[in-house]
């Protein structure tokens, strides 16, 4: 497809707010500002101590309220933890816990802020967060991981592990800076999402090893969760980085800014006795323990639940376990105590409290999305007690969303079946070793009219990607692509995939025959099985219109849109007469999301569709020597995070209806999710997926379908964390 147009970037608005804040019990978030604006969303800061108080605390508050300030968001500060009651918390979308310390809150209090979180609110947790609630379990969970040591204030280096999320998107490969370097009592790796470790050979007194977390997120039940170990220093609070880290943390918390803050797949191992709820169960000392401590006191009935560990796709447990008492059950049960059974393993005795031993259970494949409960059954008195556990995944199936389109292109051809190379020979190449693209496909030169093999195996891959639709490129009629039309939808068909089409600027188009080409596509195709059409919008087709600003008028269109979705290319809602709505196509404006707010506001309001389109990267040089678009570095997955992330943020991405993908199989313009060879042929140059989202080798070649699939996940759902 020709270069799309670029948009002027728009320079972001100044929000001022004045923010009343005082260390005492609020009454509810703070109200407008000068202007008197309501906030975008309210944020309390909680900062009780009970063990030792930082004299940084102060600023950080202060810090807070300007980064409120900035970004349209109220902020309570308070000591008073008699602010923690269901009614209060139901006020703000997120609750910082800064710098507390010891046991601060009681057993009303801390059910409350349970229920807040596990109801879909946000928690962040700065640095001494983690040295608090050392009796309350939930906590342990909510937090991450508790602290254990630090070494003294020096300077170190922090390794920024998962840089798309917002909190770390700011931040390059590493980050030297000074601050108190918090060990933890266990690795909270296994149940949370790290974003930023220590690296220990860049200071003295580290007792973590090679993997020290120090930033982390979860999802916590509903709810979400983010925790820093940075920010022990008032001068911290004066750094730039640090505190746009604040920033993007807090924004996650609130909901305000959707992120990946799901466990590594299989979940790793888990600490038994970091449990968020349970019946009759506490913590046993142990020494030989990981951690030194065991999920112990267990007696027939008692049962464990983690917040954390989902149950969906969950194929094997796995559990170090230890008795001198009567042994038992262990069931695994997906919800709650009385949720589904998923299975269960019988625990031995083994003589000793102190001596373990491991056994393990393979799950139901029974679809049980809830979070993970351990219940325990044996005979009288104690039973047994357990160390840690993994629960391994078995890889899914998604779940097609109708509201993600990829952008498809049968345009390809070779000499097998076309007679000749069709657009692979772009920029002058010579097939099938050297090609017009800076990747090489897995599948090498393919092509477009190959159904049985390369496009059955494109529609697996779009179900793959979790993508309901492809819109399919399409140049007037009797064309090449309109040739192989029905051999897609027949393929499509065959994995549950719809199509919808995107009428490109074929010579001599005008208003008037792309009418009619909608017309001719809706009776020549409109009855098949895989012509996708909007239940949601009077069942019909759906029809991209590339670069319609190259027309004025498109009133020829009004015979049509009763009966066809028409989109134009453009956030110029000046120039939507006639149209069903708008589409962005360009696959570098995400990074920025320009005039995507006011376009789907103005969608919205009108009654119009808003599909903004994200893409992985753009990449042109072989196809389009000399070129002087710019090029968007994939940067390991973290740019198509960030244009999805834009999409779906209300504040940026202005709630698109769908969500188009620029695209599945592009490659001219490097902008593809289809499986790039990870061994492409030699000296030529050819880049791979090497590194995307932490994959090397052939395990990178469907990074960008699976991530996807999760964003397709997450479009949609009623909580996007």
């Amino acid at each position: 497809m020709p270069s799309p147009t670029r948009w002027a970037r728009r320079g972001p608005a100044a929000l001022a707010l004045t923010l009343a804040c005082a260390l005492a019990l609020p009454a509810g978030p703070a109200q407008a500002g000068q202007d008197g604006r309501q906030a975008a969303f309210d944020v309390l800061v909680f900062s009780r101590t009970a063990g030792y108080r930082h004299d940084s605390i102060p600023a950080g508050i202060d810090t807070l309220r300007s980064l409120g300030a900035q970004a349209d968001f109220s902020v309570t500060a308070t000591e008073d933890a008699a602010a923690f009651t269901p009614a209060n918390l139901a006020s703000y979308e997120a609750v910082v816990f800064l710098n507390t310390t010891g046991d601060v809150l009681d057993t009303t209090q801390q059910s409350a802020l349970e229920s807040y979180v596990d109801g879909g609110g946000g928690f962040l947790g700065v640095h001494a967060a983690a040295d608090t609630e050392y009796d309350w379990p939930y906590y342990g969970e909510l937090v991450g991981a508790r602290f254990k040591s630090h070494p003294a204030i020096q300077q170190a280096t922090v390794r920024n592990e998962d840089r798309t999320h917002p909190a770390t998107a700011h931040l390059g490969a590493t980050w030297t800076r000074t601050d108190e370097w918090y060990d933890y009592r266990t690795n909270p790796r296994p149940g949370v999402r790290v974003l930023q470790t220590l690296d220990e050979t860049t200071y003295t007194g580290g007792e973590m090893g090679a993997d020290h977390p120090i930033t982390w997120c979860h999802t916590q039940g509903e709810g979400r969760s983010i925790y820093t170990g940075l920010g022990h220093t008032a001068e911290s609070y004066n750094d730039p980085a640090f505190r746009a880290l604040l920033l993007g943390a807090v924004r996650y918390a609130a909901g305000q800014a959707p992120a990946d803050c799901t466990a590594p797949p299989g979940t790793g191992q888990v600490e038994a006795e970091s449990y968020s709820s349970g019946s009759g169960v506490q913590a046993a000392a142990h020494a030989p323990a990981s951690g030194g401590r065991t999920l112990g006191y267990i007696d027939n009935g008692d049962w464990a639940a983690y917040a954390s560990v989902p149950t969906a796709g969950a194929s094997t447990f796995t559990a170090k376990v230890s008795s001198a008492g009567a042994g038992g059950t262990i069931e695994i049960r997906s919800g709650s105590a009385t949720g589904t059974l998923l299975g269960s393993v019988r625990v031995p005795v083994t003589g000793g409290w102190e001596t373990f031993t491991t056994v393990s259970a393979t799950l139901s494949t029974t679809a049980a999305p809830g979070p993970l409960v351990l219940r325990f059954t044996g005979g009288t008195g104690a039973l047994f007690d357990i160390d840690t556990f993994t629960l391994s995944t078995r890889p899914g199936t998604a779940t097609l969303n109708s509201d993600v389109h990829l952008f498809y292109y049968p345009w390809y051809g070779s000499p097998q079946v076309n007679g000749d190379w069709r657009h692979w020979q772009q920029g002058g190449h010579t097939p099938p070793d050297d090609i017009g693209a800076d990747f090489h496909p897995t599948l090498g030169p393919y092509d477009s009219g190959d159904f049985n093999g390369v496009v059955a195996q494109h529609m697996k891959w779009v179900a793959r990607s979790g993508a309901g639709v492809i819109v399919t490129s399409w140049w007037g009629r009797g064309g090449y692509e309109d040739r192989l039309a029905r051999g897609i939808l027949d393929a499509a068909q065959r994995e549950g995939v719809k199509v919808a089409w995107h009428l490109e600027p074929y010579a001599g188009r005008t208003a008037a025959s792309t009418a009619a080409d909608i017309e001719y596509i809706n009776t020549t195709y409109g009855s098949h099985p895989a012509f996708y059409r909007s239940a949601e919008h009077g069942d019909r087709g759906a029809f991209y219109v590339f670069q319609s600003l190259d027309i004025t008028d498109w009133s020829a269109l009004d015979r049509v849109t009763d009966t066809s979705i028409v989109l134009a290319q453009t956030t110029d809602t000046t120039k939507i007469a006639h149209f069903s709505g708008m589409y962005t196509y360009d696959g570098i404006a995400g990074a920025t999301a320009p005039g995507w707010k006011q376009a789907g506001d103005h969608a919205r309001a009108h009654g119009l569709i808003w599909a903004p389109s994200v893409a992985p990267g753009y990449l042109d040089d072989r196809a389009v020597p000399g070129n002087s678009t710019p090029t968007v570095d994939r940067a390991d997955g973290a740019a198509y995070d960030r244009q999805w992330s834009n999409a779906l943020d209300p504040a940026v991405g202005g709630s698109p209806t769908w969500v188009s993908v620029t695209s599945f199989n592009e490659w001219h313009e490097g902008s593809s999710i289809e499986p790039a060879d990870s061994t492409p042929p030699a000296g030529h140059g050819y880049r791979t997926y090497d590194g995307a989202y932490g994959r090397t080798g052939t395990a990178a070649e469907t990074a960008y379908l699976d991530r996807t699939a999760y964003w397709a996940a997450r479009f949609g759902t009623p909580a996007r964390r």
